[in-house]
């Protein structure tokens, strides 16, 4: 069963959210700067990036979209 995650960097600002099923990542993953802008997000399947990855820069426009096999 997945249960949410969060994960915070030093200062508090939310550094990582997503999924954990038995401690392993899984599903839709977004990580965000300290300001608080998105910086990447993508997926996971029992613990291995698949799918669609896309970077952001600093105002939100994509920058990067990877493609990885399942």
């Amino acid at each position: 069963m997945k249960r949410p995650y969060r994960k915070f960097h030093n200062d508090g600002s939310l550094w990582a959210k997503g999924f954990l099923e038995k401690n392993i990542m899984e599903g839709n993953w977004v990580w965000f700067r300290k300001d608080g802008t998105k910086m990447r997000s993508g997926s996971f399947i029992k613990g291995k990036q698949a799918g669609k990855w896309t970077t952001y820069d600093k105002n939100g426009k994509v920058v990067k979209v990877t493609i990885l096999d399942k």
